[in-house]
């Protein structure tokens, strides 16, 4: 296979040894501007929420309709006021009046136990769903251009950037001349804590983007209706969102832990798997180390995907022309890299399935590659009934691969790791360690 280039979206990161700290001041206010602002104008009209449950093929609008669009589109409920909108969603602008818009929550608000967090990715999530039920249920005639995701709790992150990008001129004024920029729409990629952050230098799978870059957060905002205007005046708050994200903490793991297993688990992990993760505690180290993808063997549509074309683009866009905080020099040339970033672990318990394109359900799947399973589907429930406490992820049943007569949204629900990029081979560093050993890095795990 011919070597593919991932590209960075912006400059090297120059800042050498440990990551400082927050902001705590900016880190209040990033917190109280990603959770109460609306950065971009609404998809749909108002009534769109309301009205969506006309597209779930029932008869009448089902009692409790709150819980029940949660559960259709794998939303959760905010932990802060949202004007009764589940976290993800937002009013905003739409036309004359106010609609129903998204936020950064609606990838990067999950549940773990039943609880909703902030910066825990959405791994119930079907946004193909969300976005072409609402836009049926508004009587927009609005047709979502590629799929939005692949498999349920998985995005096509990449891909959202990839075509908004295509619409933009280098100084982010729209064009209508679109430019494919190698938009391609099978990555089925899992959504990273944002916690992790406050460890890396450099971030997204391919480790090829800067950690500390303010506009690389802002594509989301390429909205239709975004302005050159509305970049600039929402730069200042996502400096202060990226303190948030940097003062984030992960939660601890609320069952009992074995202690002495735990202990011998950490001298298993400090010999194989630290090189790569790093250490935990006081005195953390992390070595941000990109495996090479023909080492680490894991699905490679993700490193693929995002090509030549679009680093180009993002090259000469107004993303890249960031400067301060001094790290940035236009025309740096773009940094390349030959794999996938292995992730700090801290919080790993709660950020279930694993690898980029959670393929994998738990921790002794991803520790033992003949335990992983070959198609499967859960609850998508973040309850404790549907959490499972003895491999560390969550709890699935395999299954056989959907028939061409399923529902496209049914089919969704199956994971089915012999499609292209939901493979689940690769990163067999676990499969030579004794169970005993095993389960004791799994319980050690469960600590950080």
């Amino acid at each position: 296979m011919p070597r593919v280039v991932a590209w960075s979206c912006v400059v090297l990161f120059f800042c050498a040894g440990g990551v400082a700290a927050a902001d705590p001041v900016a880190a209040t206010r990033g917190k109280a501007a990603l959770e109460g602002t609306a950065f971009i104008r609404a998809f749909w009209p108002s009534f769109g929420y309301a009205e969506a449950w006309r597209a779930w093929g029932v008869s009448e609008k089902p009692a409790g309709y709150d819980a029940a669009f949660r559960e259709r589109y794998g939303l959760h409920p905010a932990p802060y006021p949202n004007d009764g909108l589940p976290m993800g969603l937002r009013k905003a602008d739409y036309l004359f009046t106010k609609g129903i818009g998204i936020d950064c929550m609606v990838c990067h608000g999950g549940s773990i136990l039943g609880k909703s967090i902030v910066g825990l990715g959405n791994t119930s999530l079907d946004i193909h769903s969300l976005f072409e039920e609402l836009y049926a249920a508004s009587r927009t005639p609005t047709r979502v251009p590629f799929a939005f995701c692949q498999a349920r709790g998985t995005s096509e992150a990449g891909a959202f950037s990839v075509y908004l990008l295509g619409f933009r001129e280098p100084d982010l004024t729209l064009t209508h001349k679109f430019r494919d920029l190698g938009l391609k729409d099978d990555a089925c990629e899992d959504v990273p804590a944002w916690w992790l952050l406050k460890k890396k230098k450099t971030m997204y799978y391919v480790g090829a983007t800067d950690a500390r870059s303010v506009r690389s957060m802002m594509q989301f905002m390429m909205h239709p209706l975004t302005t050159r205007g509305d970049f600039e005046r929402a730069e200042p708050a996502f400096r202060d969102v990226l303190q948030y994200l940097l003062s984030m903490e992960p939660p601890k793991y609320p069952f009992p832990v074995d202690a002495k297993k735990a202990t011998a688990g950490k001298v298993v992990f400090g010999e194989h798997c630290a090189k790569c993760h790093g250490t935990y505690g006081e005195r953390w180290t992390y070595p941000n180390k990109i495996v090479p993808l023909a080492e680490i063997g894991t699905d490679p549509k993700r490193y693929e995907n995002i090509g030549p074309a679009f680093g180009a683009a993002y090259a000469e866009s107004w993303f890249a022309k960031e400067k301060a905080g001094g790290w940035f020099l236009p025309g740096q040339p773009l940094k390349l890299t030959a794999g996938y970033q292995a992730p700090p672990l801290d919080g790993v318990w709660a950020t279930a399935p694993y690898f980029h394109n959670g393929s994998v359900p738990t921790l002794d799947g991803v520790l033992n590659s003949r335990a992983r399973p070959k198609v499967f589907t859960r609850s998508f429930g973040t309850g404790a009934d549907d959490y499972d406490r003895e491999r560390v992820g969550w709890k699935v049943r395999e299954v056989s691969p959907p028939p061409a007569t399923m529902s496209d949204i049914d089919r969704r629900r199956v994971y089915d790791t012999t499609r292209p990029g939901r493979g689940n081979a690769g990163h067999t560093y676990g499969d030579d360690l004794a169970p005993d050993e095993r389960a004791a890095v799994i319980e050690y795990l469960k600590t950080l």
